[in-house]
Protein backbone atom coordinates (compact mmCIF):
# COMPACT_ATOMS: atom_id res chain seq x y z
CA UNK A 1 0.00 0.00 0.00
CA UNK A 2 2.72 2.47 1.00
CA UNK A 3 4.88 1.42 -1.97
CA UNK A 4 1.99 1.99 -4.40
CA UNK A 5 1.28 5.40 -2.85
CA UNK A 6 4.95 6.41 -3.04
CA UNK A 7 5.26 5.32 -6.67
CA UNK A 8 2.07 7.15 -7.57
CA UNK A 9 3.39 10.38 -6.05
CA UNK A 10 6.82 9.89 -7.65
CA UNK A 11 5.24 9.37 -11.08
CA UNK A 12 3.43 12.70 -10.78
CA UNK A 13 6.62 14.67 -10.03
CA UNK A 14 8.50 15.95 -13.10
CA UNK A 15 11.84 14.26 -13.54
CA UNK A 16 14.85 14.05 -15.82
CA UNK A 17 15.41 11.47 -18.56
CA UNK A 18 18.12 9.09 -17.37
CA UNK A 19 19.53 8.84 -20.91
CA UNK A 20 19.57 12.34 -22.47
CA UNK A 21 18.90 14.35 -19.28
CA UNK A 22 15.91 16.13 -20.86
CA UNK A 23 13.64 17.80 -18.31
CA UNK A 24 10.80 17.46 -17.50
CA UNK A 25 10.47 13.89 -18.68
CA UNK A 26 9.62 10.33 -17.75
CA UNK A 27 12.52 8.18 -16.43
CA UNK A 28 13.27 7.53 -20.11
CA UNK A 29 11.81 10.24 -22.35
CA UNK A 30 9.72 9.52 -25.42
CA UNK A 31 12.50 10.64 -27.75
CA UNK A 32 14.97 8.16 -26.23
CA UNK A 33 12.42 5.34 -26.26
CA UNK A 34 11.81 6.10 -29.93
CA UNK A 35 15.54 6.17 -30.67
CA UNK A 36 16.71 3.16 -28.66
CA UNK A 37 13.57 1.08 -28.12
CA UNK A 38 12.03 0.61 -31.55
CA UNK A 39 10.40 -2.83 -31.94
CA UNK A 40 12.12 -5.18 -34.37
CA UNK A 41 11.18 -8.57 -35.82
CA UNK A 42 12.13 -11.36 -33.41
CA UNK A 43 11.85 -15.12 -33.41
CA UNK A 44 8.65 -16.05 -31.60
CA UNK A 45 10.40 -18.90 -29.74
CA UNK A 46 13.70 -17.33 -28.62
CA UNK A 47 13.30 -13.57 -29.28
CA UNK A 48 16.49 -13.28 -31.33
CA UNK A 49 16.30 -10.77 -34.21
CA UNK A 50 15.11 -12.22 -37.53
CA UNK A 51 14.42 -10.72 -40.97
CA UNK A 52 11.00 -9.17 -41.45
CA UNK A 53 8.35 -11.75 -42.28
CA UNK A 54 10.16 -14.61 -40.53
CA UNK A 55 8.28 -16.01 -37.52
CA UNK A 56 10.82 -18.52 -36.25
CA UNK A 57 14.60 -18.70 -36.59
CA UNK A 58 16.42 -21.68 -38.07
CA UNK A 59 17.87 -22.77 -34.74
CA UNK A 60 14.43 -23.02 -33.14
CA UNK A 61 13.06 -24.89 -36.15
CA UNK A 62 15.90 -27.41 -35.92
CA UNK A 63 15.77 -27.80 -32.14
CA UNK A 64 12.63 -26.29 -30.58
CA UNK A 65 13.33 -24.78 -27.15
CA UNK A 66 11.20 -25.66 -24.11
CA UNK A 67 9.44 -22.29 -24.42
CA UNK A 68 6.35 -22.03 -26.61
CA UNK A 69 6.95 -18.30 -27.01
CA UNK A 70 9.45 -15.67 -25.96
CA UNK A 71 9.16 -11.89 -26.28
CA UNK A 72 11.63 -9.10 -25.51
CA UNK A 73 11.04 -5.37 -25.35
CA UNK A 74 14.52 -4.16 -26.34
CA UNK A 75 17.97 -5.28 -27.38
CA UNK A 76 20.47 -5.49 -24.53
CA UNK A 77 22.88 -2.62 -25.09
CA UNK A 78 23.07 1.14 -24.64
CA UNK A 79 21.25 2.64 -22.82
CA UNK A 80 19.32 -0.32 -21.42
CA UNK A 81 22.30 -2.26 -20.06
CA UNK A 82 23.27 0.69 -17.87
CA UNK A 83 19.72 1.26 -16.65
CA UNK A 84 19.36 -2.41 -15.79
CA UNK A 85 22.59 -2.24 -13.79
CA UNK A 86 21.15 0.68 -11.82
CA UNK A 87 17.98 -1.28 -11.28
CA UNK A 88 19.62 -4.49 -10.07
CA UNK A 89 22.95 -3.57 -8.52
CA UNK A 90 22.41 -0.12 -7.04
CA UNK A 91 19.24 -0.88 -5.11
CA UNK A 92 17.03 1.23 -7.39
CA UNK A 93 13.95 -1.00 -7.34
CA UNK A 94 11.80 1.95 -8.42
CA UNK A 95 13.02 1.38 -12.00
CA UNK A 96 10.68 -1.62 -12.18
CA UNK A 97 7.67 0.60 -12.93
CA UNK A 98 9.29 2.32 -15.93
CA UNK A 99 10.79 -0.91 -17.30
CA UNK A 100 7.49 -2.76 -16.96
CA UNK A 101 5.72 0.03 -18.84
CA UNK A 102 8.22 -0.33 -21.70
CA UNK A 103 7.72 -4.10 -21.67
CA UNK A 104 3.95 -3.71 -21.94
CA UNK A 105 4.36 -1.53 -25.03
CA UNK A 106 6.33 -4.22 -26.88
CA UNK A 107 4.45 -6.35 -29.44
CA UNK A 108 2.83 -9.52 -28.07
CA UNK A 109 3.60 -8.79 -24.42
CA UNK A 110 0.17 -7.50 -23.46
CA UNK A 111 -1.69 -10.43 -25.11
CA UNK A 112 0.67 -12.92 -23.42
CA UNK A 113 -0.08 -11.43 -20.01
CA UNK A 114 -3.83 -11.37 -20.65
CA UNK A 115 -3.88 -14.98 -21.86
CA UNK A 116 -1.64 -16.27 -19.07
CA UNK A 117 -3.10 -17.99 -16.02
CA UNK A 118 -0.04 -17.62 -13.77
CA UNK A 119 2.91 -15.23 -13.95
CA UNK A 120 6.07 -16.63 -12.36
CA UNK A 121 9.18 -14.48 -11.86
CA UNK A 122 12.54 -16.17 -12.18
CA UNK A 123 13.72 -16.77 -8.60
CA UNK A 124 17.01 -15.54 -7.15
CA UNK A 125 19.32 -17.60 -5.00
CA UNK A 126 18.92 -16.73 -1.33
CA UNK A 127 22.43 -15.30 -1.06
CA UNK A 128 21.98 -13.05 -4.08
CA UNK A 129 18.56 -11.96 -2.86
CA UNK A 130 20.06 -10.99 0.49
CA UNK A 131 22.82 -9.00 -1.22
CA UNK A 132 20.46 -7.20 -3.62
CA UNK A 133 17.50 -6.73 -1.30
CA UNK A 134 14.90 -7.57 -3.93
CA UNK A 135 14.29 -9.85 -6.89
CA UNK A 136 14.20 -7.73 -10.04
CA UNK A 137 12.07 -10.30 -11.90
CA UNK A 138 9.49 -10.28 -9.12
CA UNK A 139 9.37 -6.47 -9.13
CA UNK A 140 8.72 -6.49 -12.89
CA UNK A 141 6.10 -9.24 -12.62
CA UNK A 142 4.18 -7.42 -9.90
CA UNK A 143 3.86 -4.38 -12.13
CA UNK A 144 3.01 -6.35 -15.25
CA UNK A 145 0.36 -8.60 -13.69
CA UNK A 146 -0.13 -8.03 -9.95
CA UNK A 147 -3.17 -10.32 -9.65
CA UNK A 148 -1.56 -13.21 -11.53
CA UNK A 149 1.95 -13.07 -10.08
CA UNK A 150 3.13 -15.74 -7.64
CA UNK A 151 6.66 -15.30 -6.35
CA UNK A 152 6.70 -18.48 -4.26
CA UNK A 153 5.64 -21.18 -6.69
CA UNK A 154 8.85 -21.42 -8.75
CA UNK A 155 11.87 -21.93 -6.50
CA UNK A 156 15.64 -21.86 -6.91
CA UNK A 157 16.78 -24.84 -4.90
CA UNK A 158 20.54 -24.50 -5.17
CA UNK A 159 23.12 -21.74 -5.45
CA UNK A 160 24.69 -21.26 -8.87
CA UNK A 161 27.60 -19.28 -10.25
CA UNK A 162 26.89 -15.98 -11.98
CA UNK A 163 25.71 -16.91 -15.49
CA UNK A 164 27.30 -13.87 -17.16
CA UNK A 165 30.78 -15.12 -16.21
CA UNK A 166 30.34 -18.53 -17.90
CA UNK A 167 30.57 -19.91 -21.43
CA UNK A 168 27.38 -21.23 -23.01
CA UNK A 169 28.13 -24.91 -22.30
CA UNK A 170 28.94 -24.12 -18.70
CA UNK A 171 25.77 -22.07 -18.33
CA UNK A 172 23.67 -25.09 -19.25
CA UNK A 173 25.39 -27.19 -16.60
CA UNK A 174 25.30 -24.36 -14.08
CA UNK A 175 21.48 -24.20 -13.96
CA UNK A 176 20.77 -27.90 -14.32
CA UNK A 177 18.47 -28.97 -11.47
CA UNK A 178 18.61 -25.45 -10.04
CA UNK A 179 14.83 -24.91 -10.11
CA UNK A 180 11.79 -26.68 -8.72
CA UNK A 181 8.12 -26.07 -8.07
CA UNK A 182 6.92 -25.76 -4.50
CA UNK A 183 5.70 -29.33 -3.90
CA UNK A 184 2.68 -28.08 -1.96
CA UNK A 185 1.57 -25.91 -4.91
CA UNK A 186 2.99 -27.71 -7.95
CA UNK A 187 -0.44 -28.92 -9.09
CA UNK A 188 -1.44 -25.32 -9.77
CA UNK A 189 0.53 -25.24 -13.05
CA UNK A 190 -1.16 -28.34 -14.48
CA UNK A 191 -3.05 -27.49 -17.66
CA UNK A 192 -2.33 -23.76 -17.26
CA UNK A 193 -0.77 -21.12 -19.45
CA UNK A 194 2.36 -19.98 -17.62
CA UNK A 195 4.28 -16.73 -18.15
CA UNK A 196 7.90 -16.59 -16.96
CA UNK A 197 9.38 -13.15 -16.27
CA UNK A 198 13.03 -12.08 -16.24
CA UNK A 199 14.96 -8.87 -16.86
CA UNK A 200 17.59 -10.10 -19.34
CA UNK A 201 17.95 -13.13 -21.60
CA UNK A 202 21.34 -14.09 -23.02
CA UNK A 203 21.78 -17.79 -23.79
CA UNK A 204 18.36 -18.62 -22.37
CA UNK A 205 19.81 -21.36 -20.17
CA UNK A 206 18.07 -20.23 -16.98
CA UNK A 207 14.69 -19.66 -18.59
CA UNK A 208 14.90 -22.99 -20.39
CA UNK A 209 15.79 -24.81 -17.18
CA UNK A 210 12.82 -23.22 -15.41
CA UNK A 211 10.54 -23.95 -18.36
CA UNK A 212 11.42 -27.65 -18.24
CA UNK A 213 10.45 -27.77 -14.58
CA UNK A 214 7.15 -26.03 -15.27
CA UNK A 215 6.48 -28.32 -18.24
CA UNK A 216 7.13 -31.37 -16.10
CA UNK A 217 4.47 -29.99 -13.75
CA UNK A 218 1.92 -30.23 -16.55
CA UNK A 219 1.82 -26.68 -17.92
CA UNK A 220 -0.10 -26.44 -21.19
CA UNK A 221 1.79 -23.45 -22.59
CA UNK A 222 4.86 -21.48 -21.48
CA UNK A 223 5.78 -17.95 -22.56
CA UNK A 224 8.84 -16.02 -21.42
CA UNK A 225 8.77 -12.22 -21.24
CA UNK A 226 12.03 -10.34 -20.76
CA UNK A 227 12.91 -6.68 -20.82
CA UNK A 228 16.13 -7.08 -22.82
CA UNK A 229 17.56 -9.74 -25.14
CA UNK A 230 21.11 -10.00 -26.44
CA UNK A 231 21.32 -9.88 -30.24
CA UNK A 232 23.51 -12.97 -30.38
CA UNK A 233 23.19 -16.13 -28.28
CA UNK A 234 26.17 -16.59 -25.94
Amino acid sequence: MLRALFEGVAAAIPGQCAVCRAWPAHPVCEACVGRFGQPQPRCRRCALPVPAGIAECGACLRAPPPLDACHAAVTYGFPWSGLLSQFKFRGEAGWAAALATLMRSAPWVEPAIEQGDLVLPMPLASRRLAERGFNQALELARRLAPKKTDGRLLLRIRETAQQSALERRDRLLNVKDAFALDPLQARRVSGKRIVLIDDVMTSGSSLHAAARVVRAGGAAHITALVFARTDEPD
